[in-house]
């Protein structure tokens, strides 16, 4: 008699490794603070970025799902702070959020092609965040590429996850994510995809390695 699939002894067959980028392939800036000193600016009135702000909130979804372009994102931002920082200066702090690609990445990418693992990108980003992260060579070797700011959508609206399936004909548990948001992450698991949240304080390679080694995509990571 079949085991259900819930059985813990049936491991899922993976077609597609789907990740997100920013604090999964791509480092990030994770403060306001630290992309302040990266685009060289005193971070000025720190209470306000520690709390929990329902208008910018809103600003940024819509940045990210394509409602704001860069230009009217700074502006509104700057607007709402009352011009704590003119909106030339959020767009530099908006352009020192990226960093550069954490090690092990692409090995990791090129080696699930060479077995002939599908790949993917899902990721809440912006038209200019997204000009950069085409720069990073891992990102340009994925096969599939989902930016919110171009499909309308962003995590964890469950839409946007539906949107990959449909576009690419996976479904549930084929789909393997990686992603450094624990919502993002629950969204995923509860539409049926195996999902694992990544600590992006520790090595992404190494535990994405892991993951895959738990579902039986063995890597090989070299030094």
């Amino acid at each position: 008699m079949a085991l259900p699939m819930s059985d813990p002894q049936i491991k899922p067959n993976i077609k597609l490794v789907c990740f997100d980028l920013g604090g999964v392939i791509i480092r990030l800036c994770p403060t306001w603070q630290e992309r302040c000193h990266a685009a060289g600016l005193e971070l000025r009135n720190p209470e306000l970025w520690d709390a929990f702000d329902p208008k910018r909130e809103v600003l940024l979804m819509q940045y990210m799902t394509g409602q704001l372009s860069g230009s009217d994102f700074a502006n509104k931002l700057s607007e709402h702070i009352d011009q704590l920082y003119s909106p030339a200066e959020i767009a530099r702090i908006l352009d020192a959020w990226l960093v550069d690609e954490y090690a092990g990445l692409s090995q990791i990418v090129d080696q699930l092609h060479e077995i002939g693992m599908d790949t993917a990108a899902l990721s809440n980003t912006t038209h200019e965040h997204w000009a950069r992260m085409n720069e990073f060579p891992t990102v340009l070797k994925l096969k599939n590429l989902f930016p919110s700011h171009e499909i309308g959508l962003h995590k964890p609206d469950p839409a946007i996850y539906f949107h990959l399936e449909k576009s690419l004909c996976y479904h549930g548990n084929e789909i393997l994510f990686f992603d450094d948001t624990q919502e993002n992450v629950d969204a995923a698991i509860k539409i049926g995809w195996q999902a694992i949240r990544i600590d992006p304080t520790e090595e992404p390679s190494t535990q994405i390695s892991l993951a895959l080694k738990q579902h039986d995509i063995v890597i090989t990571l070299q030094p």
